[in-house]
């Protein structure tokens, strides 16, 4: 029996909940899906299926979320109860997922998957919420942390550890850690602020800016210079920016540079910078942030703005 993608249910639902199972291969024009128990799920001869069907080039998934009793289906009016909230990363996930750690905003994840190389899904186990709270939440999760906002409505499906991704070549295992064995609440998620706040590129490479407007560092330096103005704590600053612009080759050094510079502006002393001591390091070149590198870090940033 694959124990990992065993395990890794068992935490997920009670053996009595149904669940819906999807098999996609690359090569096939649709899916296979099953709806069944988890304790059909988890017999041998049942797991030993799907093992043949992973090897022989399915990629496997399960439902986030329990089905109503009954249900033949996987949509959204079949789901019985919202059991996770999740985000998808799979671009500069080492640096993203690095700053949700990092992140104040949400609770430790209860998993962490592996789905590729540098691809995660980060899985929180949850009660208390409705369909409407859920998804809501999904989609500013994936908003302030740079996820697939494709991947927020309440019927996802998810890949199960143990099993062998087979979209790349060579296939990648998906793998999982367990940060956290904790069901957490609404009031668990403060994400309102910090996204209701930014006005930072959140997802994909920063894009070139047309003529007469100002460039993403420009934008960056008056969001820092706002903050500011409002008495935000220049640490908890930092790892805002950080999140929000993991597009870049160095976030690390990037948010920290940017956050130091206009302090003096304000009367404030210049903070001490991150270290590599610190869990959203990224390298040690960002031990330190001399003023005169600013223009090395903000390209083309032109004028400071009115304070």
């Amino acid at each position: 029996m694959n124990q990992i993608a065993a395990n890794f249910l068992t935490r997920c639902f009670a053996s009595s909940e149904t669940i819906a199972l999807l098999l996609r291969r690359e090569d096939a024009p649709r899916p296979q899906q099953r709806v069944v128990t988890l304790e059909q799920v988890l017999a041998p001869r049942y797991m030993a299926w799907l093992t043949f069907e992973n090897d022989n080039g399915a990629n496997i998934y399960v439902s986030a979320n329990p089905l109503r009793t009954g249900s033949r289906k996987r949509t959204k009016e079949c789901i019985a109860s919202v059991r996770h909230i999740y985000v998808d990363i799979d671009e500069n996930g080492d640096a993203r997922l690095a700053a949700l750690r990092a992140s104040d905003r949400v609770p430790t994840p209860t998993a962490i998957l592996s789905t590729s190389p540098g691809k995660y899904q980060a899985l929180w186990r949850v009660a208390g919420f409705y369909f409407e709270r859920q998804e809501q939440t999904l989609k500013l999760i994936a908003h302030a942390f740079g996820g697939d906002p494709a991947c927020t409505d309440c019927n996802r499906v998810l890949r199960i550890p143990g099993f062998y991704n087979r979209k790349y070549s060579p296939s990648h295992r998906v793998a999982v850690e367990y940060p956290a064995d904790a069901t957490y609440g609404p009031a668990d998620f403060r994400l309102d602020a910090i996204v209701g706040s930014s006005v930072l590129p959140l997802r994909g490479n920063a894009r070139k800016s047309p003529v007469g407007k100002h460039s993403h560092s420009e934008d960056d330096w008056a969001w820092v210079c706002a903050r500011l103005t409002h008495g935000q704590d220049t640490r908890k600053l930092t790892h805002e920016l950080i999140v929000h612009r993991s597009d870049k080759a160095d976030p690390v050094y990037y948010a920290s540079a940017l956050s130091m510079l206009p302090l003096p502006a304000f009367g404030l002393p210049r903070a001490s910078p991150l270290t590599t001591s610190s869990p959203c390091s990224k390298s040690a070149a960002a031990s330190r942030f001399p003023l005169h590198f600013a223009p090395l870090v903000l390209g083309r940033l032109r004028r400071p703005p009115n304070a």
